[in-house]
């Protein structure tokens, strides 16, 4: 991608009034078109979405597609993409605009600050779709699914919330039942190295991303955890 493309997708999304950035990791100031600094903690489903609908993250959610696809199965929930690439949150919400998509909403910001912007059991479920699995033995911390970010997940996460893993990497996916195991307050709901191979247990794990389709398409399977941790 060309840097003018890059920078005029940065320039729409601060003209987009379903994004907030935070862009000093130092600094957990939230910003909100052109430049606004705002508050949400506490709020985001009173003075985003304008209602009391339960929250749903989609962590490292690339270009939103999980999470407008699960914003338009079911309108009576709210969702945001978390993730820190500026360009590709573009895509997320400039669909969500075009498409009048209302109950999705992204943050820009690194996922290792996700609890500075979210209150205690604020959010009601969690979803981590094809992330990055960091597979050099020296980023072990940086895997989406490690104990330090489960602190971080525990702490924002309703009691009894659910989590789920979707992943095509078997390294991420038998790590993750690993970490789950010696995690005190984890509980493994469900757990498939395989999920379409038979019929599918949950139905919102039908939706696709890119990256998924394009991993299914190369002969990978995809692999999925339902856990709670608290």
């Amino acid at each position: 991608m060309s840097r003018r493309n890059k920078l005029s997708k940065f320039a729409d999304i601060l003209a987009y009034n379903n994004v907030y950035e935070n862009y000093d990791p130092k600094d957990p100031k939230l910003i909100k078109s052109e430049d606004l600094e705002v508050n949400l903690k506490t709020k985001w489903s009173s003075d985003h979405f304008g209602n009391s609908n339960p929250i749903t993250l989609e962590l490292a959610c690339g270009k939103g597609d999980y999470a407008l696809a699960l914003a338009k199965a079911y309108p009576e929930r709210n969702f945001i993409g978390v993730d820190i690439k500026g360009a590709r949150i573009w895509r997320g919400a400039t669909t969500a605009i075009e498409e009048e998509i209302n109950n999705v909403a992204f943050l820009r910001t690194r996922i290792e600050q996700i609890n500075l912007f979210y209150a205690p059991e604020e959010i009601d479920e969690i979803w981590i779709t094809f992330p990055d699995p960091f597979l050099d033995d020296n980023s072990i911390n940086r895997r989406l699914t490690s104990p330090n970010f489960l602190v971080k997940y525990q702490e924002i996460l309703k009691k009894g919330g659910i989590m789920h893993l979707k992943t095509d990497s078997r390294p991420l996916y038998d790590y993750t039942l690993e970490a789950l195991a010696a995690f005190d307050d984890a509980t493994i709901l469900y757990q498939n190295d395989d999920i379409y191979a038979s019929e599918l247990a949950y139905p919102e794990l039908v939706h696709k991303t890119f990256y998924e389709y394009q991993h299914l398409a190369n002969g990978l399977t995809s692999k999925y955890i339902r856990f709670t941790i608290n």
